[in-house]
């Protein structure tokens, strides 16, 4: 039962960030459609992301985060040209 209980919630977890990146794509393509740089649309809501971040979680967690990122972004998790084995 336990098991099942976990599963439920990782499928609710994915499926709010499924929704979450569908906002955010929105959000994009509002701002691109406005002629702002995709540079300035980055910076804002990696700005914003850090900002709820501190006031929900405090620094020590936004700087966990940026660690975890780091990581990720170094084995390729965000490369437009990642392959996947």
């Amino acid at each position: 039962m336990e098991a099942s209980l976990n599963e439920i919630d990782d499928m609710i977890v994915h499926e709010k960030m499924q929704a979450a990146l569908e906002y955010q794509n929105e959000a994009w393509a509002d701002g691109m459609a406005d002629g702002i740089e995709p540079e300035i649309i980055a910076d804002a809501a990696i700005a914003h992301a850090l900002r709820e971040t501190i006031r929900l979680h405090g620094e020590s967690s936004a700087e966990a985060l940026l660690d975890s990122l780091r990581d990720r972004m170094l084995a390729g998790e965000f490369s437009a040209n990642r392959t996947l084995q």
